[in-house]
């Protein structure tokens, strides 16, 4: 598959299309100085890229969307594709429940998704080539066609581009960051040829321990505020050599990026939109006391205050011994890493779903929850290699499921949708997508168009200089598009 486009583009020129003299090196470090903080740096590469705006289509530049990641991939069997008379050798041991959709079952494991299932959609006819983690993340992320294994990608990732398309719209109305990864799903994919000035801002660790904390943000000691803005001035009061020779406005540029750093460190509305202890003990409650419920709690909270593009991975611990959905025999009982995570990842997923309706956001936000590909519909046998939360002492014989990308499922809820209803279907085994078979490029038209950038036109320019496009060979799914 070639990434070449035959619409008239929209060309954005790419963040080394105008390289600044030598000189501004030294202005990379800027706030460096600010308690280390990698925003800053962030904000200041922007500035010297000062690009066209991407084409908007209408209040969608002002949507949002969250990504919730399955890292190493759901079984779709067990969960929003079950095959009851597929036979032993690949139904697993769940019951099916009805959900308020009529027609639609899911698994046991999903009663709370089950009960909302008015308010999202399901798409059960993705398909992709690669069945190698990395390489099938960079398939739906990025778009990249090819089905091999790469150390690093060769495609910007959605997200990136997304937030490098926003950011030549202008000042933002809010101090908080454009795109914010919790945990994010970050292993195989990246800017690419964007830089890392168009990187998350990254939030690690688990947001239910009491001594969570994000750094960098709404600092509180005035003391530590005027020690920033002293350092500040002495910078601008520096510039002030440069500015003659300054015809192309960058130091305007660099100002205007550092004065977003210094607001998100001392602006309180920051630290106020990070702070779960906002939140009710009924809230919190209903996401889950876990590590899962509290990042979509706090996915919520930002998206809300302001944040465009969201992405968190729903891995660790509570995935069962090996931290993430890769269940092989060697890794996972399959069925038992199944039970294990469901309670968890069901609760935090429709109580996040819930809330954007309740709280209005379900014409602005759009919620995606997806992995890189589904798992072999028919089981596999090995030994463990270790014991631990679902999985047997190392050498005993259990169920797996393998990578399948040939088919899986995924759900949207938000976004304008009209919800309630599921789109596609696999064969009779759920070995093949049979029906309204949507590929990454879909799924990446269908983002992009959300947040209103017609993946169609746009392109941008890569390390060599060549227009590529962000999509290629892809369109909007019609039913998701609201």
């Amino acid at each position: 598959m070639s990434r070449t486009s035959h619409y008239e583009p929209t060309l954005c020129p790419g963040p080394f299309a105008h390289r600044a003299p030598a000189r501004r090196a030294l202005l990379k470090m800027g706030l460096a100085g600010f308690a280390s903080v990698s925003l800053p740096g962030i904000l200041r590469l922007q500035a010297q890229n000062r690009l066209h705006a991407a084409e908007t289509s209408g209040g969608r530049a002002k949507n949002a969307v969250i990504m919730v990641w399955q890292p190493g991939g759901l079984s779709h069997i067990d969960s929003y594709d079950p095959k009851p008379l597929s036979g032993s050798e690949y139904r697993g041991p769940f019951d099916l429940i009805d959900t308020k959709v009529p027609g639609l079952q899911f698994t046991e494991l999903l009663p709370r998704q089950a009960a909302i299932a008015d308010k999202f959609t399901v798409l059960r006819s993705m398909r992709q080539s690669a069945g190698g983690h990395p390489a099938g993340s960079m398939q739906l992320l990025s778009g990249d066609p090819d089905t091999r294994d790469k150390p690093k990608p060769r495609y910007p990732d959605w997200m990136t581009v997304a937030n490098y398309l926003r950011s030549q719209s202008g000042p933002r109305e809010t101090p908080l960051p454009t795109y914010v990864g919790i945990n994010p799903p970050l292993e195989y994919n990246g800017p690419a040829y964007l830089g890392d000035a168009y990187s998350p801002f990254t939030v690690h660790g688990d947001p239910n321990s009491p001594s969570f904390n994000v750094p960098n943000i709404g600092l509180t000691d005035t003391r530590e505020v005027q020690r920033l803005g002293r350092r500040a001035s002495l910078r601008q009061n520096l510039d002030t050599l440069e500015r003659a020779f300054d015809k192309a406005g960058e130091l305007a540029a660099l100002d205007e990026f550092e004065t977003q750093a210094m607001t998100l460190l001392t602006n309180p509305q920051t630290k106020e939109a990070f702070d779960l202890s906002q939140e009710d003990d009924t809230t919190r409650d209903r996401y889950g006391r876990n590590a899962w419920g509290q990042q979509l709690l706090l996915a919520r909270r930002l998206v809300e205050a302001g944040v465009d593009i969201l992405t968190t991975s729903l891995s660790g611990p509570l995935c069962g011994r090996v931290n993430n959905w890769d269940d092989h025999a060697v890794n996972h009982h399959v069925f038992d890493a199944m039970r294990f995570r469901a309670e968890a990842y069901d609760q935090a997923v429709s109580a996040l779903i819930e809330d954007i309706y309740a709280r209005g956001l379900d014409q602005r936000v759009l919620v995606v929850v997806t992995g890189e590909f589904g798992r072999t519909p028919k089981i596999s046998y090995a030994a463990s290699t270790g014991a631990g939360n679902a999985s047997a002492p190392a050498g005993t014989q259990q169920p797996g499921r393998d990578h399948w990308p040939r088919a899986f499922s995924n759900i949207w809820a938000g976004g304008g949708l009209q919800t309630g209803r599921f789109i596609g279907a696999t064969d009779k085994r759920g070995e093949d997508s049979i029906e309204r078979i949507c590929g990454p490029g879909d799924f990446l038209a269908t983002i992009y168009y959300h947040l209103g950038i017609d993946a169609s036109k746009t392109l941008i320019r890569d390390f060599n200089g060549r227009p590529t496009p962000i999509v290629d060979q892809g369109r909007p799914i019609p039913e998701l598009i609201g």
